[in-house]
């Protein structure tokens, strides 16, 4: 059971990883087969994307998840550490109430207000298909937000910013690599 927790708690890292891995060999298909043959395939391109849409959606719900998002953060360099957490998780009410707005009128528009005709022009199905990224992105969105701020408040973990690089901890690496030689 806990190998489907932790299925379910990355998902968005396991669908972003396909996604990638699958529209990258379907492009490199294409460059090769136009290269070689002087042919194309029209559908590739489409596919492609596609995917990649899917991709940054998921892609945006994982780095909520990690708490990766672009903020402005300047101003919290003034306040205690203890403050700077709930001003965040305030300014996330508004993103979580973007996010089940946006899941509303995804929803809306999908099945009640888009062309039941409307399909794609090489493969042929339905756009609906391709829009129904928007609502399962924005869950897991607002699903990942609200996670991190449980992280962050109730247990009171640190969220280590991913994109931050302890320079310390580089050179000490290094020091130590460079002392096993």
């Amino acid at each position: 059971m806990s190998k489907f927790w932790g299925i379910i708690d990355n998902i968005e890292s396991y669908i972003c990883r396909t996604l990638l891995a699958i529209f990258v060999c379907l492009l490199f298909l294409q460059v090769i087969v136009r290269t070689l043959f002087s042919f194309s395939f029209s559908w590739v391109e489409e596919l492609s994307i596609y995917m990649f849409v899917w991709f940054v959606f998921f892609g945006a719900s994982y780095a909520a998840k990690m708490g990766a998002h672009n903020r402005v953060t300047f101003q919290f360099k003034f306040l205690p550490p203890r403050a700077i957490k709930y001003i965040e998780a305030f300014a996330d009410l508004f993103w979580i109430f973007f996010n089940v707005y946006f899941v509303y009128l995804s929803v809306d528009f999908i099945f009640n207000k888009m062309n039941r005709f409307q399909s794609s022009q090489t493969m042929g199905f339905h756009l609906s298909w391709v829009y129904i990224v928007l609502p399962i992105a924005f869950t897991l969105m607002t699903i990942r937000v609200l996670q991190v701020n449980y992280r962050k408040i109730i247990l009171d973990e640190q969220m280590v910013d991913p994109d931050s690089i302890d320079l310390d901890a580089v050179k000490a690496e290094t020091d130590d690599a460079k002392g096993e030689k």
